[in-house]
């Protein structure tokens, strides 16, 4: 049996053996959670080229929540720009996209726990000679960076590697993440930030595409959002929680994180 197909049996184990774990949880009588995605974070939540079907980690993680507390999920998509926002405002439940845990965003939403820490790298071009790290790039003068506003990549990207201005020319802002990293695909920029999680996943994507250079430029934990004061927040801890203790969080990232860059 391949590496693969073993992590793969060990995920369906996991997700099987959960009703002794679920009696241990919060019920929530069957109720309906409407969780809100964007699909452009590879390997997090994206479309599956076969199918359009939205897939990713944070898919599995949110729908195992839900079988584990009982409740029915139901997916909406919104841009990343307006995602914080109609959280707050009670147009979804819950919000997920890589969202970077801080002091700022929880002045507006409440935050689950951390479900993924992850550091902020430099994907460049797989043929990248100019530039070796963030200080090579910042010395080079003509060098693009891709990024979404109001991201913590953007903020890294302003403050870790060029010089703070947040209106430097160097920096091409697009509306959707994907949309940054077709850019550096195709030329148009030199480079995009993005957490290790993704990075793996576009590497494997695209093979012979893509590399990392240099090294972290910060940690991030990633959370839920939900709007404040939401009831919702404990319980999905509390689920999170049994899939650390468990082995499924292990698992998902397994199967995302490492055999999805092999496959691809």
């Amino acid at each position: 049996m391949t590496v693969m197909r073993l992590a793969a049996a060990a995920l369906a184990t996991l997700l099987t053996a959960t009703p002794a774990l679920a009696a241990e949880l919060p019920d929530l009588g069957g109720r309906t959670v409407v969780a809100v995605t964007e699909n452009a974070y590879t390997p997090l939540n994206f479309a599956d080229p076969a199918t359009g079907e939205g897939i990713g980690w944070e898919y599995d993680a949110f729908n195992e929540i839900a079988k584990r507390l009982n409740f029915k999920v139901e997916w909406k998509l919104s841009s990343w720009d307006a995602m914080i926002q109609s959280v707050r405002d009670g147009q979804f439940d819950v919000g997920m996209d890589g969202i970077t845990i801080n002091d700022e965003r929880k002045a507006q939403v409440d935050f689950s726990d951390a479900y993924m820490v992850s550091e902020q790298f430099m994907l460049v071009r797989a043929d990248e000679d100019r530039f070796s790290d963030a200080a090579s790039f910042a010395g080079f003068a003509d060098g693009l960076v891709g990024a979404q506003a109001g991201t913590t990549n953007f903020y890294v990207a302003v403050y870790s590697v060029l010089d703070g201005n947040e209106q430097n020319p160097r920096i091409k802002l697009f509306e959707t993440f994907g949309a940054s990293v077709q850019a550096l695909k195709s030329g148009d920029v030199d480079t995009v930030l993005m957490d290790s999680t993704s990075a793996k996943g576009y590497i494997g994507a695209s093979p012979g595409s893509f590399k990392v250079i240099g090294g972290p430029l910060g940690t991030e934990e990633f959370g839920f959002i939900f709007q404040k004061g939401s009831d919702l927040v404990a319980p999905v801890n509390a689920a999170l929680q049994s899939m650390k203790d468990d082995g499924t969080i292990d698992a998902l990232n397994q199967k995302w994180l490492f055999d999805y860059k092999s496959a691809h």
